[in-house]
């Protein structure tokens, strides 16, 4: 008796890649001028992002981006294809405010809305936060502005959609 599909794969292979995105440095930031982003493979020239940037603007987990592979197979970002509808938010705590340089206070702040989001280190406690659709955008925002001015952070929008900009 012969099986349908036997011999095939159930699942297709997942190719997990690094995408590196080129930028300019900001004054008074980091001094790096490109980020590298895991990512899976969806064709032969795209990906879709799996993590938050720290430092690249205008991309979310999630999204898909078209990118080209040098000459010594690394690939290269060059556009953005599909936007998840997600969010990248940045926070960084205060040093002498009321959550110190803590990571995992900002994270407890922000709890209540499951964020995905990781930490850049602890010597520089910079959380960036995934903002899935169907957030409350409207909660985290209110929640972040009102931390930036009780002086438990600093925050920007690494990437935002019109949802999050109406709000």
């Amino acid at each position: 008796m012969s099986v349908p599909g036997a011999g095939e794969s159930v699942a297709a292979e997942v190719r997990r890649i690094k995408v590196w995105f080129r930028f300019v440095p900001r004054e008074g930031w980091l001094p790096h001028d490109r980020e590298g982003l895991w990512a899976v493979q969806v064709g032969p020239d795209t990906a879709r992002i799996e993590n938050v940037p720290f430092l690249q603007d205008g991309v979310a987990c999630g999204d898909i981006v078209r990118f080209t592979t040098d000459a010594d197979g690394v690939h290269w970002a060059v556009g953005q294809v599909a936007s998840s509808g997600g969010c990248t938010i940045r926070v960084l705590p205060v040093p002498d405010g009321p959550l110190g340089r803590s990571a995992a206070a900002v994270h407890e702040r922000l709890a209540e809305f499951g964020l995905g989001g990781e930490a850049f280190s602890e010597e520089f406690p910079l959380v960036a936060f995934d903002v899935p659709v169907g957030a409350d955008l409207r909660a985290i925002k209110a929640l972040l502005v009102r931390g930036q001015g009780e002086g438990w952070w600093h925050f920007e929008e690494g990437s935002v959609t019109e949802a999050w900009r109406g709000v």
